[in-house]
């Protein structure tokens, strides 16, 4: 006789997305280092005060941490990949419900040789959260 499987209908579920990244992970080990609390204040005068808001610096700057270790080369895949995967969505600070850019666009990707793009992130990166 074939058993089927009955999905429950809750309407509530108690989820910690915390309870659900290895305490060995990668991104797990980084985040004890990390420390981006005042990455908004020190880019402030970077940004304009009029027009679209922009994406987070925070969650941009994260995003590009887990692409950078887990060589994610496609930003298009990587917010592929940060809307699928629990433990990047933990890194990122999403939670469940929490909205994936569509995409991340950089300016010095313009203007920069790709070789020289590849190589300021990280410099940016360790300017920017001088605990890493």
């Amino acid at each position: 006789m074939m058993g089927t499987q009955a999905a429950p209908e809750r309407l509530f579920y108690d989820f910690c997305l915390e309870d659900h990244v290895p305490d060995d992970h990668l991104l797990r080990c980084i985040d004890r280092f990390l420390d981006l609390g005042d990455v908004r204040q020190k880019l402030k005068p970077f940004y304009c005060t009029i027009g679209r808001p922009s994406i987070d610096p925070e969650l941009m700057i994260r995003m590009l941490i887990v692409g950078y270790c887990l060589a994610i080369r496609s930003e298009r895949r990587l917010c592929d990949e940060v809307h699928l995967n629990l433990a990047y969505r933990w890194f990122c600070r999403l939670g469940l419900e929490g909205k994936v850019p569509d995409g991340i666009v950089r300016v010095n990707s313009f203007t920069l040789p790709k070789r020289q793009n590849r190589i300021s992130w990280p410099l940016i990166l360790l300017h920017f959260s001088g605990s890493i």
